[in-house]
C-alpha cells in the first residue's frame, strides 16, 4: 500500500522526466550557432555537428558550466 509521500514522489518524478524530455527535444531541433554567443569566435563545424543546438565554443561553454555549478 502506498502512502501520500510515495504518490507525491512518483508524480514529481513523472513531471521531472517530462520536463527533461521537453528540454532535450528543444535542444535537438534547434540549429547550432555559427559563432559563439559569448566571445563571437567561430564555432568549429565538428562541434556544431556533434552538439546539436550549441551556442558557445568549448572554452566559453566550460566557463559557463563552472559558473552555473558555483551558483
Amino acid at each position: 500500500m502506498t502512502d501520500f509521500y510515495d504518490r507525491a514522489q512518483a508524480l514529481e518524478q513523472l513531471q521531472r522526466d517530462a520536463a527533461l524530455a521537453r528540454q532535450l527535444a528543444n535542444i535537438t531541433h534547434r540549429a547550432s550557432l555559427s559563432h559563439c554567443e559569448d566571445c563571437a569566435e567561430p564555432i568549429p563545424d565538428a562541434r556544431q555537428r556533434i552538439v546539436a543546438g550549441c551556442s558557445r565554443c568549448v572554452q566559453c561553454q566550460q566557463e559557463f558550466e563552472r559558473y552555473e555549478q558555483a551558483r
